[in-house]
């Protein structure tokens, strides 16, 4: 495991797990995206007003972290695929990536259904065996963070159908991402600073 490339603070902040070598490949092969992923995570705070934000479209912690990356060149992505077999064209969507630059897709599930890693992973899988991108990263939230619900005063706002980094492990070690190295990053408690 190459963990140990990441810097303490991430390591200390967030559940990471990786699968085939995520870090080795971002840290040797796209240190410039490394680099941000580092910087964005670094500089990320959990606020309590992101927290108790109406839960009407995309959440605060999922704009903050997309404005994050934006701001370095980030973009997102969608990719126009179609599979070609005796001169007939068949469309092959796939879904727009939240993040994407120099072949590294990033995703951020904050407060969704936990479907949306199955989406996430099976996009990984299809557009790297289609050498669209190299690696996949999602970011999302650990399970440790349900006991913020009661300390702040948001009562349902995790449910047990929802996006937790528990169940992305689950279906990233059950090879759901194929091929695809990816990099797992659950934001623990220790991000958690109120509104200061």
């Amino acid at each position: 495991m190459s963990l140990d490339l990441l810097p303490e603070f991430v390591r200390e902040h967030y559940e990471v797990r990786e699968w085939r070598h995520a870090c080795a490949v971002l840290a040797q092969d796209f240190p410039n995206e490394w680099q941000d992923i580092i910087d964005v995570l670094t500089n990320f705070r959990l606020k309590k007003s992101y927290i108790l934000a109406p839960g009407k479209g995309r959440s605060p912690v999922s704009a903050a972290l997309d404005q994050a990356f934006y701001a370095r060149g980030w973009i997102e992505k969608k990719f126009d695929t179609k599979v070609v077999v005796d001169q007939a064209e068949l469309k092959a969507p796939t879904h727009k990536v939240d993040c994407y630059k120099n072949c590294v897709a990033l995703e951020i599930e904050w407060n969704n259904k936990t479907e949306f890693y199955d989406r996430d992973l099976n996009n990984f899988r299809l557009l790297f065996e289609l050498r669209a991108i190299s690696i996949g990263v999602i970011i999302t939230r650990c399970d440790e963070l349900v006991e913020l619900k009661d300390e702040i005063g948001r009562g349902g706002w995790i449910g047990a159908s929802t996006t937790l980094y528990s169940k992305l492990i689950y279906r990233l070690e059950g090879g759901s991402g194929g091929g695809c190295p990816v990099l797992a990053l659950g934001m623990t408690k220790r991000l958690y600073r109120g509104d200061e």
